[in-house]
């Protein structure tokens, strides 16, 4: 078959429109960015009677005029001419809303199809379209789908092929505006058609010879220019929009959205909001934290049994590249593996979950006024929230924000959260020096109480930092954006899994892999090549020592921190590996036996603070770091982004250590 038709794919956000795509492509599809931007595409390829058509999904928008650069880029895909047809997906609970781009559409292209989707969910809150007489009064196709299921798609897939193949035909449809805009409207089509005219109206420049007639129609709009005309166009849209929806439209109650306007009002409001926030929060960090470790223990178990059959396979080889190979890069990776992937194949799914539920824009509503106060944007709560799993996830996150400088804020503050490969840590330190002779159940709540407290800090922390960005290298006003709150619906537990573990957890982990091998054979070199009958690892700590008792800590642990740059969940093996001498990264054998190394190395409370300090407010990991610079496009940002933590978790571990010397 012979590609030859391209068709769009366009629509409000949460309407449905990526499970349509996901529907109609099946695996034939690619993702990507558009040229020269940082907003995603997505591309797949269907076939009809025998015909292969091209589906391009735009990202979500809710008007053609752009206020952020995905819905510069849908408008530009739209306006261009490229697609055959146009695919606009809207929600058949909420069809006025959606009315609005469909409205804007009809007006640039009479190949239009317009996908009335989420039937299933509109009819469980008694709405039900009309969709004969929508199609009447928008004269194109229209076909009910539920894409969850699949109903209508068939349908979907044949209008779309029709509308492509059909040859050009009279339109008589057309948008009737304000006096003033008719009349410059009269005027332009003298010379052009009506759809052009509109489109410059609505910003669209003129070429060289619409210029004339152009200056001419701008004085028959008289006062009307810039945004005022924008919201003249924009108020004739959404009024149509308005009285299509109550033609088209039969509601079973006064009101098929109250269950939703219940729900928000415990989850949203200044006095419960914050509450359930922080409970659903601490619930994700337990189901991750205790659900990862028996298979963290079991993946290290099996990865740690292939160690020999590896070093039998080298067993012709010197004995330095036996280690290097087995004790450095392997176990390394193995390390990464066993530590890493359990708890991001745990949390990325449940944050997932919360996100197809419609939390999040609930979570980023409660926590705009905070980010809008620290100079930053409310969406900037979200891409926080993905960091808790992992720091690049949520640097790539940040793309959801459309102020190419507040995006900047939130890249920079990313790793003031702890990432996953942090918790191991914080936890066993929280368990060996701060709970006191709590045991049983009561032992696991203090933990729990205190982890919550450290992760309270480090929002503190990520809001103070914006702040000071926003005052000094990155000023500016806060910017306004959209915020659309979805309904809440049952989310998809498979699709979610597959996007979930695909799009986040593997990718992820792929990228750490590539910097943690490396690094592997640096610290085994290190571990075992000496100088003057001492290591160089702990040569290297002994350089470190002066700034370590500066901060209350010891040069080994400095340097854990630097040679754990690829990944923090080598940080404490690294540790281990030092203080035993062993020469290959290390297992204590549990936490009594960890204790009893720590004590035994000079650790006290000031130490296991200042740790703790340090291991919240450091460098990114080199995964992390890679993604900054993908991002921002420059080593300027990513210096800062490792700099500024730093300087942070150094000058706090200082205070901690002089506090502790005043207080003898």
């Amino acid at each position: 078959m012979e590609h030859t038709y391209t068709v769009a794919l366009a629509g409000n956000p949460n309407v449905g429109k990526s499970t349509v795509f996901n529907r109609l492509t099946g695996l034939r599809q690619h993702t990507g960015n558009w040229p020269g931007k940082t907003v995603e595409r997505a591309e797949g390829y269907f076939s009809q009677a025998g015909q292969r058509f091209r589906l391009v999904d735009l990202p979500g928008t809710y008007s053609l005029a752009a206020d952020s650069p995905e819905e510069e880029v849908a408008g530009a895909f739209l306006q261009s001419g490229q697609a055959d047809a146009v695919i606009v997906v809207v929600d058949a609970s909420c069809l006025r809303r959606g009315l609005i781009l469909a409205l804007q559409l009809r007006q640039q292209t009479q190949r239009l199809v317009l996908c009335v989707n989420l039937m299933d969910e509109a009819a469980r809150r008694g709405v039900t379209p009309q969709i004969r007489r929508l199609g009447q009064l928008l004269d194109v196709p229209v076909v009910a789908t539920a894409a969850r299921s699949g109903k209508g798609l068939a349908e979907l897939r044949h209008q779309a092929a029709e509308v492509c193949r059909r040859e050009p035909w009279e339109d008589g449809w057309k948008l009737t505006y304000a006096p003033p805009v008719e009349a410059a409207l009269g005027l332009l089509e003298t010379g052009m058609s009506r759809r052009r005219a509109v489109a410059l109206l609505w910003g669209s420049p003129p070429t060289e010879g619409e210029q004339s007639l152009w200056q001419r129609a701008q004085q028959r709009l008289g006062a009307l220019s810039g945004q005022a005309l924008r919201d003249s166009l924009t108020a004739s849209v959404v009024a149509l929009a308005e009285e299509i929806g109550r033609q088209c439209v039969r509601c079973a109650g006064p009101d098929p959205h109250a269950p939703d306007r219940r729900l928000d009002r415990l989850l949203t409001s200044r006095l419960t909001g914050f509450p359930v926030m922080l409970l659903l929060l601490g619930l994700v960090f337990y189901l991750t934290i205790q659900g990862a470790n028996a298979p963290s223990r079991l993946l290290s178990r099996w990865l740690t049994a292939l160690e020999e059959p590896l070093r039998g396979l080298l067993a012709g080889a010197p004995w330095w590249v036996q280690g290097a190979v087995v004790d450095g890069i392997y176990r390394t990776v193995a390390w990464v593996v066993a530590v890493m992937l359990p708890p991001m194949a745990i949390f990325f799914p449940l944050f997932t979950l919360l996100e197809d539920a419609g939390y999040l824009p609930r979570v980023a509503f409660c926590m705009d006024r905070c980010f809008r106060a620290a100079g930053a944007c409310g969406r900037q709560s979200l891409t926080m929230a993905m960091g808790f799993g992992c720091n690049a996830c949520g640097v790539t996150g940040c793309r959801i924000i459309a102020s190419p400088r507040e995006r900047l804020v939130a890249i920079l503050t990313n790793c003031f959260v702890p990432c996953n490969g942090r918790f191991p840590t914080l936890i066993a330190l929280i368990g060996l020096f701060f709970l006191g002779d709590a045991a049983g159940p009561g032992r696991s709540a203090l933990a729990a109480a205190v982890f919550l407290g450290v992760i309270v800090f480090c929002v503190a922390m990520t809001l103070a930092m914006s702040k000071l960005l926003s005052a000094t290298v990155l000023r500016g006003q806060p910017s306004f954006f959209s915020l659309e709150l979805p309904p809440y619906r049952l989310p998809q537990v498979g699709r979610v899994l597959v996007r979930s573990l695909l799009d986040r957890t593997v990718f992820v982990l792929g990228r750490a892999l590539t910097v943690t091998a490396p690094a592997g054979l640096l610290i085994w070199g290190m571990g075992n090549m000496d100088a003057g009958g001492v290591s160089l690892l702990e040569r290297a700590a002994g350089v470190l020592s002066p700034l370590g008792r500066l901060m209350g800590l010891d040069g080994m642990v400095l340097l854990a921190f630097l040679l754990g740059f690829p990944a923090n969940e080598i940080v404490l093996p690294i540790l281990l590996m030092g203080y035993l001498h062993t020469g290959t990264l290390t297992e204590c054998g549990g936490l009594e036996a960890l204790r009893a190394i720590l004590l035994h190395s000079g650790w006290t409370t000031e130490t296991a603070l200042c740790m703790m300090a340090l291991c919240l407010l450091h460098f990114p990991c080199g995964t992390t770091c890679l993604t900054i610079r993908r991002e921002t496009g420059g080593c300027r940002w990513t210096l800062l982004a490792m700099v500024l933590p730093t300087a942070v978790g150094m000058a706090v571990c200082m205070l901690i250590h002089g506090a502790f010397g005043l207080l003898g």
